[in-house]
């Protein structure tokens, strides 16, 4: 296939190119400025340019492809209104996207967040959220999918808090960035709270799986690790940073912190059993060791 990919450039989706390249597909990338041209044209990529707001640029890659994979977010959680004006953004681009693909039985692959279910581990069979900070994305998520019935062949990845790679990226990424700022690795709550977690490149292979095999409508879990204690993950951010390790208000993680004290265990059982998906690199903590003090 000739898949177009946003965000391609990103911890995910720099993985997701390259997997792609590597099975035999070819990308055509939307890239927002020269220096993302040129990493995804050194990667292998053919690029258009332009960024999320642009629907025409966003319209005009769809409409050259055999299958779309979105990944690109503005990933701005200062305040509540730079994450909804966040949230907006996806949202029209995703309609822009959806629009192009109806009656084509062509592959729209979309990205959401795993959900929470109190007291349990999530499946791929549970509802995303509609209300609260992100609800906005989980609206988008089911208008995508709701486009099976006018020949799209949607379909979502779930992703955990925290995709890793090299001991960058996901929640955990953001509790490394607080901690080197406010000199002590801290939690929220008494850090018991389970975090689910992939390594990114487990990830990538399974975005190819769906893209390729998935039925239409359905959502799918890239979950390696069901979930670590962020307790213990903060240990392990302290141990590499030389840093104490200390439970803190949950204010103190800004917008994120309702979210960041929840209990959000994630299974993938059903993904690994249809899709033959098996997360085959390190785990988050041991992932967490390549942080460079």
């Amino acid at each position: 296939m000739q898949v177009f990919i946003t965000g391609g450039t990103g911890l995910i989706g720099s993985a997701v190119v390259a997997e792609l390249l590597g099975n035999g597909h070819t990308v055509l990338a939307l890239a927002r400025s020269d220096s993302a041209a040129t990493a995804l044209e050194t990667a292998g990529a053919k690029t258009i340019r332009g960024d999320l707001a642009e629907l025409s640029a966003l319209r005009a890659g769809a409409a050259e492809a055999d299958g779309v994979i979105h990944l690109a977010f503005a990933n701005d959680f200062s305040s509540p209104a730079a994450l909804a004006a966040a949230v907006a953004e996806e949202s029209a681009a995703l309609a822009a996207l959806g629009e192009e693909l109806i009656d084509s039985d062509r592959p729209l692959v979309t990205v959401s967040g795993t959900p929470y279910v109190p007291g349990r581990a999530s499946t791929e069979a549970d509802p995303l959220p509609t209300d609260g900070p992100v609800g906005g994305r989980g609206r988008s998520v089911m208008a995508v999918l709701d486009l099976a019935s006018r020949a799209v062949r949607s379909a979502a990845v779930r992703m955990p808090r925290t995709v890793h790679n090299e001991g960058r990226g996901g929640f955990a990424g953001l509790l490394t960035e607080m901690a080197r700022r406010n000199g002590v690795s801290g939690y929220p709550g008494d850090g018991t709270q389970r975090w689910p977690a992939v390594h990114a490149l487990d990830a990538a292979v399974l975005f190819r799986l769906v893209l390729e095999n998935a039925p239409a409508g359905t959502a799918w879990h890239a979950v390696g690790d069901e979930g670590d204690a962020v307790r213990d993950i903060a240990t392990v951010i302290g141990q590499r940073l030389g840093l104490a390790v200390e439970a803190m208000p949950q204010e103190t993680f800004g917008v994120l912190g309702p979210i960041f004290a929840t209990d959000q265990p994630s299974s993938s059982a059903h993904t690994r059993q249809a899709l033959g998906w098996e997360p085959r690199h390190p785990s988050l903590l041991k992932d967490l060791e390549n942080i460079q003090p």
